[in-house]
């Protein structure tokens, strides 16, 4: 639908094109029945697209050509209605083909749809076979899945059919509409036919109008191209008056330039004076502030002396308060008092004291300046009243300030602060209220003009600038109230008092009368009531006559309002009327009116207010009367008549207005004893002098206007303004001297000047008024004389400076005041007649005009002997006067030609140069001074220079400065190899030359480098660059005539062969050449490698370093100085110091014991400072950090020698021509790095040291961006198999941030390791080297595998102590565990007890636990390390807590946390009492019982005894049966007894065996039958069998004996001895 709207749019806007012919010929309401028509065909359209309306837009359509047809001729009007009928049928054939594509559309959906629910169909067909299978074959889960794949295609084929039918519903609409649409094109046929006949016909017409329309365009054309030419006339004659006009103004304008140049060089002139005058004070001013600066610096050296002795003392002062405190201390402490309660009362006391006696001092101090102040005011108040000129302006001024006040203020401050009673000064202060209503009555006081002496006035400034007494400047008087000296202040009190409670009254009736007004929530701001006007004022009035005003008042609040006259101002009442009748209530915006009668009695200016109430409260209007004055002025204080010629007559006016209503009567006169009125000998600026003149007449008219005002023709008048006898009458008054100048008006004074002797006159006028409000005033006039008409606006002629055999010229202006033409006459010296002419020698100026004479200078080398004095030698400084000569005139006029005359030299040192021996590979370069001996700057350039040769800077040329010298470089390089000699011109600027002879010697040498310059970029601090280059031997033939062979100048060609080279590189250089020693062939290279690496010296480290222990040895060595001083101090409290002169013997005495740190502190040398020193470290990092850049360059020779090195190694070495030698020149910029190593004082090695192999150690390296930008970082890449890894890089490092590097380093093999890694920048690189050495840990344990504590009774404790030993090269960090200690302990606990599985099957090691809970084994320490080589004691103690035989516990040496290096098995037994029996195979379980048995007492014990025994042993012998059947098989059982503290004093332990007769019967024999064991031993009984002859050996033979132990407690054991016969060779089987 968009893609047929816009063609649609393009239809309408072609159709519009082709109508607009039309549309612009007719007239406007046309154009509005077009558009109406246009928006019936819109509706029109409308209607035909909407369904049912085709009967009315057919019909509409028949109706437009059924009145196109009813005209024959076509108008407008039907022309616009085949537009729309063929606009409209447009649009029904685009409906058409939307119709046609929406069809098409839709089918092509609905075939889709078909098509998706055939899919389905066959999708449901197969799911169900599936589903068949799956049935038959039983497979439940697929049969699920596939009955819910059944249901959506179910769905899905639903929803398919559904959206079927929709898609053939709207199909068939659309098929409707579209045959509607088509049946309704097929009515419109034949209009459409008609339509386009009718088209026809309007193109014709329009083809017709478009001719007639060219007819007329070409005749406007010929119209306009007739106008053009007319206007092309008129311009040309309107340019040529433009240029004449622009001529005349051009020559005006250089007239007016002339002028103006010559002004302006009498002003710069004068503008060079006063800078010169300038620069002369402000040297002063900066002598006067160095003066001030150095006594400030004196005064500053004198107070930090004064200030130390102050110092001292108070520190003095200070310590004998502390030892007198501490005597309180110890008399209260004696005496039993409190000692914090008796310090503090005693420093409370003290205190008081100070600020008592403080007091006192301010009290007398306030007291003098009080009374001082008294005093001046006394002498002013004397003065006053001698002058009574002063009352009778208080008089007429109504408003003065009385100085009773002050003295009324005064007594009353000095009453208050000295302790008097002083009731009446807080009654003094006035209410606000009151201050409010006096505020406005006062306002003007100080505005009239008083009749005081300056000195009166400064002494009422000084006294008004500082209030001399605080809080009075917040008091405001009526200063008409005082009328009298002798006023009492008690009475002033009393009034106070009632206008206070008037004002308390007032504020109670407005409290209960006033209520804010609140209208709709908003409470009204401002004005209640609107004043028209705003203040009311009589200006100008007349005694006696009357004036009236109107005042209108509008209610401007927001409710009824009501408004009452409250009265006027006091000063008022006499002469103000008001007329008001109150209106009543008035409603917000209503009026009233006020009317105001003046009537004035008195000339004096009068001020208050009418009072008004309302119900939101008071407001008043400001009335203002003043009385006519008198306002004058004058236009100008200065009257400049210029420069005049004696014998002139020139006249000025100066105009005196008076803006005021009042008229005055005025004289002007020259001012009295006036010393400016004589002849000015000395420049100075008019406007300074107008100024000083005028102020100092200010203050003598001041002092004696008074008299003068009464009677202008007074003799005290005369006295006053008589002129002086000395005052020239050059510059006079014309006939207004004095008269009357009426209100509103002004007078014109005329001033004449009439020059009689030569110079600069300047008067004073002085104009005088009989009014006394009027001051005098003062005006100034000056003028210049002089007698010759001619000058030269320029006296001095300035050449500058000047060369010899140069011509220079230069214009002399001559200006003539004379009213007459004068002949001239130019004369120069006789002595410089050669070198100096004046061009015309002789002229006629006209009257008043300007006359120009050109001067010739050329300077010869003959001046300074031909100008004689004119010529200064030492300055080059040449003065020449040059005379004019007027005809029939005596006086001549003179000007002065000034010029500095110098040389053009320039001198070039030295004369000749020499570079020597040159290869063809390099450039020699020497220095040549050329100096300029002119003090003129020159230019110079060494011009037509060979190829070989270079001159810099800029290519040989420049300017030179005056008196200058110049350094230049003169750079040769060799061609090919020769002997050279050649010279060099240096040309000036005055086409001067100058010449330079040089010579040189070329040598081609054997070898050539590929590069002789080398140009490192910027490398950081520690890293490297690396360059490669050739060393090539080109030399394969000697015939000279085909190419240049090696030589030296024209000497003999080197031979053809093997030449050797090396490179020498200096000690201290940073840079490595490798191979620096070799061999090259004919016709091969050599490659060659440099490398730079920037480092810090070592000698600046070590310096650096010294420096640092010095300073921190020097600072030592101050605190150490200062406790010293402190302690001496302590000492030396005793002595007083109660002068300037003994304090600063005593720091002089002080400072001279004890010499300052810089002399005590030695700074230690840098030779003794070791590199791996913490202070070298540091030194190192500081300097890195601080690193600011380094360039420097290097020269590395290559010497050269023919032959080869390795056949020269025995027989000797080889000889060189050092004019062979190659050069490699090398620029070698260093910067600070990029990157820094913060942590370890900055080293860049990583060093782990030894670690044990399998562990892991962890390191931090802290690195610093130090550069002012932002880095992104990069890493090199770490062995992957190596042990070195990089744990965590850090990618951006901002300015100035610190971050952690984390390194970890893990070996797997006993050995050392190293790795580079890089950290890169962008341009810079950090190298960090990481080393580390494995190290595999191994120990030795003075105990092998089973440690075994013996039998110790219940209870006890026994200890044992063994040792390990740590045998390799690395600190072992150890820990001991026990397995009963184990965190695993509890998880195995959880499984079968071992008692219930086999012996083979059991595998615990923890045997028998404390009932307790505590663990039976226990040692120390548990955890430390152990050093190379060293070893460790660790104790085990056993503490069992029962009896038992089974106590056992697994001991673990553990390394680094991780590997378990030795395993000793614990073992002891515990019995309860202190005897037992081991040997043999115990028959008891190992296990012990879970429950808990407590021990059995004594009694118990004995009852025990008579019963069976307690424990059964077996012992089995074996009889080998063999060759030699008399060995008996033997075993053996061992009875011990306890050495223990508990049975001390029993008895030892006694054993005997029963029942032996069988045992012997059998063949057993017991080696001891009975016997003691002492405490602490153990007796070891041998049980022996040897089968007898009568025994049946083929099964075992078993008896029983009884084994009785005595001791505490009897004890028997059932002996079980089980023996047999065992072949030899059963083992084997």
């Amino acid at each position: 639908m968009n893609i047929e709207d816009s063609k649609f749019s393009d239809n309408n806007e072609e159709d519009q094109k082709t109508s607009l012919p039309f549309l612009e010929e007719e007239e406007d309401q046309a154009e509005y029945q077009l558009e109406e028509e246009l928006a019936d065909g819109g509706k029109m359209w409308n209607k035909v697209t909407s369904e049912g309306t085709g009967d009315k837009s057919e019909s509409s359509i028949e109706h437009c050509w059924s009145d196109v047809n009813d005209i024959g001729v076509m108008k407008y009007a039907d022309r616009i209605s085949i537009v729309a009928i063929h606009r409209n049928l447009k649009q029904l054939n685009n409906v058409a083909k939307e119709k046609e594509l929406v069809v098409t559309k839709i089918r092509d959906e609905l075939t889709t749809c078909q098509l998706r629910i055939k899919m389905l169909e066959k999708q449901l067909e197969y799911v169900d076979v599936e589903i068949q299978k799956e049935k038959e074959a039983g497979n439940v889960a697929a049969l699920f899945r596939l009955r819910a794949v059944h249901r959506r295609l179910c769905t899905e084929l639903e929803d398919e059919e559904d959206f079927e039918l929709k898609i053939a519903l709207t199909l068939k609409e659309n098929m409707l509409e579209m045959w509607r649409i088509e049946t309704e094109q097929g009515k419109y046929e034949a209009l459409h036919k008609q339509l386009q006949k009718d088209e026809e016909g309007l193109e014709t017409q329009y083809q017709e109008k478009a001719e007639a329309r060219i007819r007329k365009e070409k005749i406007a054309a010929l119209q306009a191209e007739e106008n053009q030419l007319s206007r092309k006339k008129k311009e040309e004659e309107a340019q040529k008056e433009c240029e004449e006009r622009h001529k005349k103004m051009l020559e005006v304008a250089k007239k007016n330039r002339e002028k103006a140049v010559s002004f302006l060089r009498k002003s710069m002139a004068r503008i060079h004076e006063e800078n010169a005058k300038e620069e002369v004070k402000t040297q002063e001013h900066m002598e006067r502030r160095i003066q001030a600066v150095l006594s400030l610096k004196n005064s500053i050296t004198s107070n930090r002396e004064k200030l130390q002795a102050l110092q001292a003392w108070n520190k003095a002062m200070a310590l004998e308060a502390k030892k007198e405190e501490l005597k309180m201390k110890e008399a209260t402490l004696a005496e039993g008092g409190n000692v914090a309660k008796e310090i503090f009362l005693h420093k409370r006391l003290l205190q008081h004291e100070r600020e008592k006696q403080a007091f006192r001092e301010q009290q007398k101090s306030r007291k003098i300046e009080i009374v001082s102040q008294i005093l001046q005011e006394k002498a002013s108040i004397r003065k006053q009243k001698n002058r009574p000129s002063c009352t009778k302006a208080i008089k007429n001024g109504g408003k003065l300030r009385d100085s009773l006040l002050w003295r009324r203020k005064t007594w009353h401050y000095i009453e208050k602060t000295c302790g008097h009673p002083a009731g009446a000064i807080s009654q003094l202060r006035c209410s606000p209220a009151e201050e409010q209503a006096r505020g406005e009555r006062t306002a003007f006081v100080g505005d009239h003009v008083l009749c005081e002496s300056v000195e009166d006035e400064k002494e009422k400034d000084k006294t008004l600038i500082e209030p001399e007494f605080p809080g009075f400047w917040s008091q405001e008087y009526d200063l008409h109230k005082v009328s009298n000296e002798d006023v009492d202040t008690k009475q002033v009190a009393l009034s106070v008092i009632k206008n206070e409670n008037f004002e308390k009254k007032m504020e109670e009736f407005q409290t209960t009368v006033f209520h804010k007004q609140v209208v709709s929530g908003h409470e009204p701001k401002g004005r209640t009531f609107y004043r028209k006007p705003s203040y009311v004022h009589f200006k100008d009035f007349d005694v006696g006559k009357i004036y009236k005003k109107k005042i209108v008042l509008t209610n401007a609040s927001y409710s009824v309002n009501f408004c009452r006259l409250v009265g006027i101002s006091e000063c008022l009442k006499d002469f103000i009327s008001i007329q008001f009748e109150p209106p009543g209530k008035m409603s917000p915006g209503m009026s009233c009116e006020v009317g105001v009668t003046f009537k004035p009695a008195i000339d004096e200016n009068l001020e208050g207010e009418v009072m008004f109430m309302a119900q939101t409260g008071s407001f008043s209007v400001p009335l203002k009367c003043t009385a006519k004055t008198c306002i004058l002025a004058l236009d100008k204080v200065l009257i400049d008549f210029g420069t005049h010629v004696v014998g002139e007559t020139i006249s000025r006016t100066i105009n005196l207005t008076n803006t005021g209503a009042l008229g005055t009567r005025f004289k002007v006169q020259a001012s009295a004893g006036d010393s400016s009125t004589r002849r000015a000998t000395a420049k100075s600026s008019p406007g300074n002098t107008v100024l000083k003149t005028q102020f100092e007449l200010s203050e003598q008219l001041t002092q004696g206007a008074s008299s003068f005002r009464s009677d202008l023709d007074t003799n005290n008048a005369h006295n006053l303004m008589e002129p002086s006898e000395e005052t020239p009458h050059e510059i006079m008054l014309g006939k207004v001297t004095e008269g009357e100048i009426g209100p509103f008006s002004s007078v014109k004074l005329q001033i004449i000047f009439i020059p009689a002797i030569p110079g600069a006159v300047r008067v004073e006028f002085v104009i005088v008024f009989d009014n006394p409000d009027s001051k005098p005033l003062c005006f100034s006039a000056i003028g210049v004389s002089i007698d010759v008409p001619v000058w030269v606006p320029n006296p001095n002629i300035d050449f500058k400076i000047c060369m010899y055999d140069r011509l220079y010229q230069d214009c002399i202006v001559i200006q003539s005041r004379a009213k007459a033409t004068l002949r001239l006459k130019f004369e120069v010296c006789k002595e410089l007649s050669k070198h100096m002419e004046l061009l015309p020698k002789t002229g006629y100026i006209q009257a008043q005009s300007s006359f120009t004479v050109q001067l010739k200078f050329l300077p010869r080398h003959s001046l300074p002997q031909d100008a004689g004095s004119y010529f200064n030698e030492e300055t080059s400084v040449l003065e020449v006067p040059v005379t004019i000569l007027i005809a029939d005139k005596t006086k001549q006029v003179n000007f002065t030609v000034h010029a500095i005359v110098t040389t053009s030299e320039l001198e070039i040192s030295p004369a000749e140069i020499d570079f020597g021996y040159c290869t063809i590979y390099e450039a020699v370069q020497t220095n040549v001074t050329l100096t300029n001996k002119s003090i003129l700057p020159q230019e110079f350039g060494f011009v037509g220079l060979p190829e070989f040769v270079e001159i810099q800077p800029n290519d040989g040329f420049g300017v030179l400065l005056p008196l200058e010298s110049l350094t230049l470089d003169v750079i040769f390089k060799a061609s090919k190899a020769k002997e050279y000699g050649f010279e060099l011109t240096c040309k000036s600027e005055s086409n001067r030359r100058f010449k330079l002879s040089c010579r040189a010697v070329g040598v081609h040498p054997p070898l050539e480098l590929s590069h002789s310059l080398v140009q490192f970029a910027a490398t950081a601090l520690n890293d490297v660059s690396t360059a490669t280059l050739y060393v090539m031997n080109s030399h394969v033939n000697v015939n000279h005539f085909t190419h240049a062979v090696p030589r030296i100048g024209s000497g003999e060609i080197a031979h053809v062969g093997p030449t050797s080279f090396e490179f020498y590189v200096p000690e201290d250089c940073p840079v490595t050449v490798t191979p620096s020693v070799g061999t090259v062939l004919p016709g091969k290279k050599s490659l060659i490698q440099v490398s730079f690496r920037p480092t810090l010296s070592d000698q600046l480290i070590r310096e650096e370093a010294a420096q640092r222990l010095g300073r921190a040895a020097a600072t030592g060595a101050e605190i150490q100085k200062k406790k010293k001083d402190e302690k001496r101090e302590g000492k030396k409290l005793n002595v007083p110091i109660t002068r300037q002169h003994s304090s600063r013997q005593f720091l002089r005495d002080g400072s001279s014991k004890y010499p300052s740190s810089s002399s005590s502190s030695e700074q230690p040398e840098s030779k003794e400072i070791k590199p791996d020193s913490e202070a070298y470290m540091e030194a190192q990092a500081f300097l890195m950090r601080n690193f600011r850049g380094r360039f420097e360059k290097y020269i590395i020779p290559c010497f050269v020698a023919s032959g080869d090195i390795d056949e020269k190694k025995d027989s000797g070495s080889l000889t060189c021509s050092h004019y062979n030698t190659l050069y490699l020149e090398l620029h070698c910029p260093a910067v600070a790095p990029s990157v820094v190593v913060t942590s370890d004082n900055g080293k860049n090695t990583v060093n782990f040291g030894d670690v044990a192999v399998g562990h892991t150690i962890i390191k931090q390296v802290t690195i610093q961006n130090i550069s002012p930008e932002k880095l992104e970082l990069g890493f090199s890449v770490l062995n992957p198999s190596g042990p070195f890894l990089l744990v965590r890089p850090v990618r951006i490092l901002e300015p100035g941030e610190h971050k952690a590097l984390i390194i970890s380093f893990s070996p797997n093999e006993n050995k050392l390791f190293y790795e580079a890694l890089d950290i890169r920048t962008a341009q810079k690189n950090l190298t960090l080297s990481i080393t580390g050495c494995g190290v595999m840990p191994s120990i030795v344990c003075s105990v092998e595998e089973v440690l075994d504590m013996g039998y110790v009774l219940a209870r006890e404790k026994t200890t044992f102590t063994f040792e390990i030993q740590n045998t390799s090269t690395l600190t072992l960090q150890y820990s001991i565990q026990l397995d009963s200690l184990s965190p695993t302990r509890n998880k195995d606990q959880q499984r079968l007890p071992s008692f219930l599985t086999s012996s083979l099957q059991r595998t615990e090691i923890v045997g028998t636990e404390n009932y307790s809970g505590l663990s039976v084994f226990s040692i120390f320490p548990t955890q430390g390390e152990i050093a190379a080589g060293k070893s460790q004691d660790f104790v085990v103690t056993f503490s069992p807590d029962h009896e038992s035989l089974y106590y056992s516990d697994c001991l673990k040496v553990v390394l680094f946390g991780k590997k378990i290096a030795h395993v000793i098995q614990l073992k002891g037994a515990a019995r309860e009492h202190p005897m037992f029996v081991e040997g043999g195979i115990p028959l008891d379980v190992p296990i012990e019982s879970l429950a808990v048995m407590l021990p059995i007492s004594s009694q118990e014990a004995l009852k025990k005894e008579l019963q069976e025994p307690v424990k059964s042993i077996l012992l089995v012998l074996e009889h080998i049966e063999g060759e030699n059947s008399l060995v008996p098989a033997n075993t053996e059982l061992r009875v011990g007894a306890i050495q223990t503290a508990q049975f001390a004093s029993k008895k030892n332990v006694e054993f005997s065996f029963d029942n032996l007769s069988l045992l012997q019967k059998k063949g057993f024999t017991v080696e001891f039958v009975k016997g003691t064991v002492d405490r602490g031993q153990v007796k070891c009984i041998s049980v022996s069998w040897v089968p007898p002859a009568d025994l049946d050996t083929t099964g075992p033979v078993m008896e029983t004996a009884l084994l009785t132990l005595k001791g505490d407690v009897k004890e028997s054991y059932r002996i079980i001895c089980v023996a047999k016969v065992v072949s030899a060779c059963a083992p084997s089987n």
